[in-house]
């Protein structure tokens, strides 16, 4: 049949799908940037309009069991190409796994995640499995190819990362994994082995295959952003700083504190009531035990250090590491058999901090100053040489694809030897509500804005993994709640 012929068949109907199909695609190529796109028209018109490809041949078989598969097969190509086009561009779920951000945001909160927030990322690595993050389900293995591999790009979005935003992003320290340690940060293990990376990776036994993963391929991570580009953060005795300003800690978040009781033992009602999870006071071990010690044979010089009470030879029992806000600890200092509720300290030296090859002696509540990168900014390595390699070695490198060595006091940055360098992108310091337990940019450093995900607008589901679904599972009055908090 002639091109004009087939075109004059058309039904009105046909032509309002195309048209309408076109229009969006249109505006979509428009939005991405990439007039190639609009290659993609002509694909259409023949699926609308001229039909010389046979694309739904299948309609036409008289065998009805492969007509049947055929369908089923049909709907899931194209359920399978919305969900990655849906994903990529418009929104997608997270499931919050740590307690990192409590009580803004609990373990076993349902995202809806924005990615139109600041913008969606063009894809980096484009063939992937839809849903699936860099293993397959059920069969495991890679659900990417690592080729082809395009340039970040970011498309127009809302606005940008403000601070105190909560922000989904991909872990920056991600691109190398221990297969048998995915939870924990490959190269914060390799500190702490007497070998380093080389130890890692000569016992597989125990750590597995070394793996590399792109960009968009990392584990997402969500936190909330304290420091922008160009500004200097810093920890003084728990307190945030910025640019030497004072900045409030958010409304809900939390720290470890010691709790000493007149002897009495907590119960799990008492903790439920104030708001504490299980696994907050039970001792991470098979034992499942509360994280508690019996003070009776305490030394008086501990005990004074900590600011812990002795009433006529009474020690009490001490509750440690138990995360609270605020307002929990109002409530658990107002029980009768409470005597102290006294926040930890982390001494210095006893974790490693960013950044992990030049210590310092910061902790958790003591750190800093770290100034931020900023785009177009620059930095000089004639003062402190040493720090600004640790601190800038890997944002340069590993971030910005810069061949990087120091060697004899000297930089060289793609062979040439050099006094300075000037970021080609922009940064951000997140770190998690739960302040004790968030391992965050004081541990592995700035996220880079090309792993900048989205933002989380709201929780659709809540879960609460110690109870039943006919005993509270479901926490309905966080349900449809704001996550930008």
């Amino acid at each position: 049949m002639a091109l004009k012929e087939r075109i004059s068949n058309t039904s009105r109907r046909q032509w309002i799908w195309f048209i309408g199909t076109a229009s969006a695609w249109f505006l979509f190529s428009l939005w991405a940037g990439n007039l190639w796109l609009l290659l993609f028209i002509f694909f259409l018109f023949d699926i609308y309009i001229t039909k010389f490809v046979p694309w739904t041949f299948w309609k036409k078989t008289k065998n009805p069991a492969v007509r049947k598969v055929m369908e089923w097969v049909d709907a899931i190509v194209f359920a399978l190409i919305a969900v990655y086009f849906i994903n990529t561009f418009f929104f997608q779920n997270y499931q919050i796994p740590t307690s990192s951000l409590e009580k803004s945001l609990l373990v076993g909160d349902f995202l809806f995640v924005s990615k139109l927030s600041y913008g969606p990322r063009a894809p980096i690595t484009p063939l992937s499995f839809p849903l699936a993050q860099h293993t397959m389900p059920i069969v495991g293995g890679k659900s990417y190819i690592e080729k082809p591999q395009w340039k970040y790009r970011r498309l127009k979005g809302f606005g940008e990362v403000k601070r105190n935003d909560i922000v989904v992003f991909n872990f920056p320290t991600g691109d190398t994994v221990a297969t048998n340690m995915e939870s924990v940060d490959y190269y914060v293990l390799s500190a702490y082995n007497a070998n380093g990376s080389e130890g890692i990776k000569s016992d597989r036994r125990t750590y597995g295959e070394i793996v590399y993963r792109p960009v968009d391929r990392r584990e997402n991570y969500v936190k909330r952003c304290i420091g922008l580009p160009g500004e200097t953060l810093e920890m003084r005795n728990d307190s945030v700083f910025i640019d030497g300003s004072f900045l409030p800690n958010p409304k809900l978040s939390q720290h470890n504190y010691f709790i000493q009781t007149d002897g009495s033992e907590i119960s799990s009602k008492v903790f439920s009531e104030i708001g504490i999870n299980r696994d907050d006071y039970v001792a991470q071990d098979m034992s499942g035990q509360a994280r508690m010690q019996d003070l009776a044979y305490a030394d008086s010089m501990s005990m004074a250090n900590l600011g812990l009470k002795d009433v006529s030879g009474n020690k009490g029992k001490l509750y440690y590491n138990i995360p609270m806000t605020d307002e929990m600890v109002e409530k658990m200092r107002s029980k009768p058999f409470v005597w102290n509720v006294i926040k930890e300290s982390e001494p210095a030296g006893s974790s490693l901090y960013y950044p992990l090859d030049y210590q310092q002696g910061w902790t958790r509540d003591t750190f800093g100053p770290l100034w931020i990168p900023k785009k177009g900014t620059t930095i000089t390595f004639d003062t402190d040489a040493d720090y600004k390699v640790a601190a800038y070695e890997r944002c340069i490198k590993n971030y910005e694809g810069n061949d990087f060595d120091y060697r004899d006091g000297k930089v060289y940055i793609n062979g040439q030897e050099t006094n300075s360098y000037t970021f080609t992108m922009d940064y951000y310091f997140m770190m998690g509500d739960n302040r004790h337990n968030s391992a965050d940019s004081r541990v592995w450093g700035f996220v880079p804005e090309d792993h900048v995900v989205g933002q989380p607008l709201l929780i659709w589901l809540s879960l609460e993994k110690d109870k039943t679904w006919l005993n509270g599972k479901i926490r309905w009055n966080r349900l449809f709640r704001s996550a930008k908090k």
